[in-house]
């Protein structure tokens, strides 16, 4: 069935497009449109409309397509045309009409929406700028501010929005057709009017020359903040700022210039790979496809503190009410709290009304009672990291949870199977692992243990897009995908510190790589007592070697627990929170260094940045050998949205492909023989790899 239809309808002509799911645009549907136009320059119609079937306008363009040989016409090419007809087009828009989608109907010369409808130009979410005149068109019709916000943005805006800056003409209400139709009515009786947006100037509202190039300047300071270290935010100003100098064609030019560069740019190959990666994490492979969900309405979580605040959160957003359990009045106090000052936060910045903030505090209920979790669909414990604690609460869920309810455990690092073990169902209990904040960060690691269920499996994954996370399925190993990776990462900061650097130094460079922050900065964040804490309960040789944990431990003794003290790895302003170096910590790491005997020389920001990039890749590579991850797209989606990892590099594993499993092989190789056989040993999946001559996304794919 052909993806483009067109017709007669009276006197004007409906061009339909038809391109389950999202009407992208494809090499047919745009071969179909510019023929359906051609056909109707000819026929009775006085103005015609474009129009989608489905569930949305053009939602973009066929990512498939990015990277492979040009087929014509091109969208640009196609966009000529649609503007160039010498009959009105009128865009009919509804669903969403998303990049290439909007250029599409930007090209035609009135645009009508359904108030449900939204419109935006998302491409620097992919380290590109919209190459079909996107960067030329928006300017002239919406000035160079509003331009601006919308496009570096790439958010997209409702109808309603869209009518009041000028971006399309009309919303209409009921069927879309019918309004699109008397709209195309209106168009003819006023004289069918071309309004070709390539005709207008940028509107300069009298502004001199010198208040563009300053209002460029200032968001190019702004974007810089923004988007650390992107490319295709500079480009996109770059482009605006062509609308505003130069005709239409030279803008067009540009902008095609400065697309091409950032579609070959090694940014937007990893943001590309990091937006399939994001939709191919919800997958699990070998999970039937009928899986049968459970039916989450309720949902009780164990401990109140700002990681189960954060939890409960999630869960009332969605309108599903949660039960929060603590062990007195006062904790369970202190949690409700917690929250409440998170959504006083939230309504101060103008993303909430203070009344639904009410409503949904109003759907969380505190209890110190486990009978009162009887009747929950789901319970997330969410109690200190402690094996035997957990055990107890699950012990307890165990005796008063109706059959069928899953049992989760928040837990960052401990044995699933081992918590399982204190129920007599273990089929029913999962890892859900959130990441703090809980009502912020995205991801949400979820732990398969040995005898969960596929529809327990099969649910959680359900519920964490229903709460908007990110998931990425792991199995059971000490620290999962995220935080097992994390302690060679750790190690590597520490032995830098103990060989000869400072946490500045090491946090700079890894900063500049584009991390959102820094290994030590990020300690002091969470508390150096989380990780001695956690160390506690380790065996000597779980522990591993003590260089690589004695500053911290040194510094915990002092009290120096970070930012909760005002003091640990660096110190803290107390009113504006702002990192201080701080001489004492070097005189920590000199003394310890002297104890163990390291002699402390200068290390280069290069060697920093393989020491703890490589670190990571390397266990990457070991958690795809034993099967922890599914795929290596997994693991790059855990570290960027949980990890502060930067996007725009793809994640470590992408990284390493990036900059080639060979040169990583060799360094780790060197390391070795440098630093030790005891921290760097190749992965043996690495060596693999190297030796056959393969990348990693090749290996993935087989």
């Amino acid at each position: 069935m052909s993806v483009v239809s067109y017709e007669l309808v009276g006197d004007i002509g409906v061009i339909r497009l038809n391109n389950p799911p999202v009407n992208a645009l494809s090499h047919a549907l745009r071969i179909g449109v510019q023929d359906a136009v051609s056909k109707a320059q000819d026929d009775s119609s006085l103005a015609l409309v474009l129009i989608c079937e489905g569930r949305t306008f053009i939602a973009g363009a066929d990512i498939s397509e990015f990277g492979k040989a040009p087929m014509m016409p091109s969208l640009p090419e196609l966009l000529i045309d649609i503007e160039s007809s010498k009959k009105p087009i009128i865009a009919a828009i509804h669903g969403t009409a998303l990049g290439g989608g909007l250029e599409t109907a930007l090209a035609c010369h009135y645009r009508c929406a359904l108030p449900s409808a939204q419109v935006g130009l998302p491409e620097v979410k992919l380290g590109l700028l919209p190459g079909a005149g996107g960067t030329q068109r928006v300017p002239r019709l919406v000035g160079v501010k509003a331009a601006l916000d919308l496009i570096t943005s790439g958010t997209p805006i409702a109808a309603s929005k869209a009518l009041s800056i000028g971006l399309i003409d009309k919303v209409v209400d009921g069927d879309l057709l019918s309004g699109a139709l008397e709209f195309a009515k209106e168009v003819i009786e006023q004289g069918a009017t071309l309004k070709k947006i390539s005709d207008l100037e940028v509107e300069k509202q009298g502004d001199s020359p010198e208040f563009f190039s300053e209002l460029f300047a200032e968001w190019r300071i702004t974007l810089s903040k923004r988007y650390r270290g992107q490319e295709a935010p500079q480009r996109i100003v770059d482009c605006i700022e062509a609308a505003v100098n130069k005709p239409f064609n030279e803008g067009l030019k540009i902008e095609r210039e400065l697309f091409m560069e950032c579609m070959q740019s090694s940014q937007s190959a990893a943001l590309r790979h990091l937006f399939f990666a994001e939709r191919m994490s919800s997958k699990v492979n070998g999970l039937p496809k009928d899986t049968q969900l459970k039916d989450i309405k309720r949902v009780g979580i164990i401990g109140g503190g700002t990681m189960g605040g954060g939890i409960a959160m999630n869960f009332v957003n969605v309108g599903i009410p949660v039960t929060l359990l603590e062990i007195n009045d006062e904790a369970l106090q202190r949690g409700k709290d917690i929250i409440a000052k998170n959504y006083a936060i939230t309504v101060s910045k103008g993303k909430l009304s203070a009344e639904l903030a009410d409503e949904r505090q109003g759907m969380i209920t505190g209890t110190t009672d486990y009978n009162e979790l009887a009747n929950m669909d789901l319970v997330i414990e969410a109690v200190f990291e402690n094996l035997d604690i957990k055990k107890q609460v699950f012990k307890k869920l165990d005796a008063v949870c109706k059959q069928g309810a899953i049992l989760a455990t928040n837990t960052s690092y401990q044995d699933v199977d081992l918590i399982a073990q204190a129920t007599s169902r273990p089929q029913d209990v999962i890892g859900l692992h959130f990441f703090s904040p809980a009502n912020v960060m995205k991801l949400l690691e979820i732990v398969r243990g040995e005898h969960t269920s596929d529809q327990v499996l099969a649910t959680s994954m359900a519920v964490a897009k229903s709460i908007k996370k990110v998931p990425a399925l792991s199995r059971v190993c000490y620290g999962f995908i995220g935080n097992r990776m994390l302690r060679p990462y750790v190690r590597e900061s520490q032995l830098c510190l103990l060989e000869g650097s400072t946490p500045q130094a090491i946090d700079s460079v890894m900063q500049r790589f584009g991390m959102a922050m820094g290994p030590l900065a990020v300690s002091d964040l969470a508390g150096i007592d989380i990780g001695y804490k956690a160390r506690e309960g380790l065996s000597d040789e779980q522990k591993g070697d003590i260089r690589t944990y004695c500053i911290a431990d040194a510094l915990y003794e002092m009290g120096r627990l970070g930012q909760k003290t005002g003091a640990g790895f660096y110190q803290y302003d107390p009113n504006t929170r702002q990192r201080i170096p701080d001489p004492k910590v070097l005189e920590v790491i000199e003394e310890q260094a002297e104890k163990r005997g390291v002699e402390r020389k200068d290390i280069l920001d290069h060697t920093i940045l393989q020491r703890l990039t490589f670190a990571l890749i390397n266990e990457g590579f070991k958690i795809l050998e034993e099967g922890i991850a599914q795929r290596p797209s997994d693991i790059d989606v855990v570290y960027v949205f949980g990890y502060g990892f930067p996007a725009y590099r793809g994640g470590p594993m992408f990284y390493a492909d990036t900059i080639g499993l060979e040169t990583v092989y060799k360094t780790i190789c060197e390391f070795s023989k440098t630093y030790g056989e005891e921290f760097w040993q190749p992965a043996a999946l690495l060596k693999q790899l190297v030796e056959e001559g393969k990348t990693l996304t090749q290996w993935a794919n087989e």
